[in-house]
């Protein structure tokens, strides 16, 4: 019993220090042009470089997921993007949550949303 229990935490430690690395200032272009090349007055978040540093890891290469982790290729077909931006921010499963916030959280909710 104490050997699953010790499994469990080391596990569920793992999945926590997997899912939330990455340096936070990388993750931000600051390029002032969006996606449709229209310039903004703040920078422009990529969406796809904060998906790379911060969910490939548990949901695969290419979103496709693995093990216990679920697909992300097409999580647009299945959840809104504020259901996405939801799990994002408050986490599900074995997902925690606030691995990404902000205005982050929001580019990387309409982007997976976009996936179908």
């Amino acid at each position: 019993m104490n050997k699953k229990l010790l499994a469990l935490i080391l596990g569920a430690g793992l999945v926590l220090a997997a899912c939330g690395g990455g340096d936070d200032n990388a993750d931000k272009d600051t390029d002032k042009s969006t996606d449709s090349g229209t310039t903004t007055e703040t920078a422009s978040v990529d969406a796809e470089k904060i998906v790379s540093a911060k969910c490939i890891s548990c949901h695969g290469q290419n979103l496709e997921g693995q093990g216990n982790f679920p697909a992300l290729n097409n999580v647009g077909s299945r959840l809104s993007e504020d259901e996405i931006l939801n799990v994002i921010e408050n986490g599900r499963g074995a997902m925690p949550g606030g691995i990404i916030s902000g205005d982050d959280a929001q580019a990387v909710a309409e982007w997976l949303a976009a996936k179908k």
